[in-house]
């Protein structure tokens, strides 16, 4: 009995109206800007890429050059002069004032 009457109200209700429209979204997810993407989370980007690097850092005493990883979380020494060139934080390693580096090519 139950079980008619839930198919009789089926058979009067309305059809559903069809979706033949498209929606505009506000920005191209497909497209994103350099920008937009580097401030999204490494794995949530549409190319997974590290936030990490490697890079050359020149001792300000000796101008000695040291490859050092951004993310370092050891003092790094200079070889030459035991000068210290970079203190790790909670993430990036901050460098000692006057160091000059550049990031390595992969």
């Amino acid at each position: 009995m139950l079980f008619s009457l839930y198919f009789d109200v089926l058979k009067r209700s309305r059809p559903l109206p069809s979706c033949n429209h498209v929606v505009k979204l506000a920005k191209d997810l497909l497209h994103p800007s350099a920008e937009e993407e580097k401030r999204r989370h490494k794995k949530k980007r549409l190319v997974q890429s590290p936030n990490s690097y490697f890079m050359d850092v020149k001792c300000p005493g000796c101008y000695k050059i040291t490859t050092v990883f951004s993310h370092a979380q050891t003092v790094v020494l200079c070889v030459g002069c035991s000068t210290v060139l970079c203190q790790p934080t909670g993430g990036k390693a901050r460098l000692t004032e006057g160091c000059s580096f550049r990031r390595k090519q992969h």
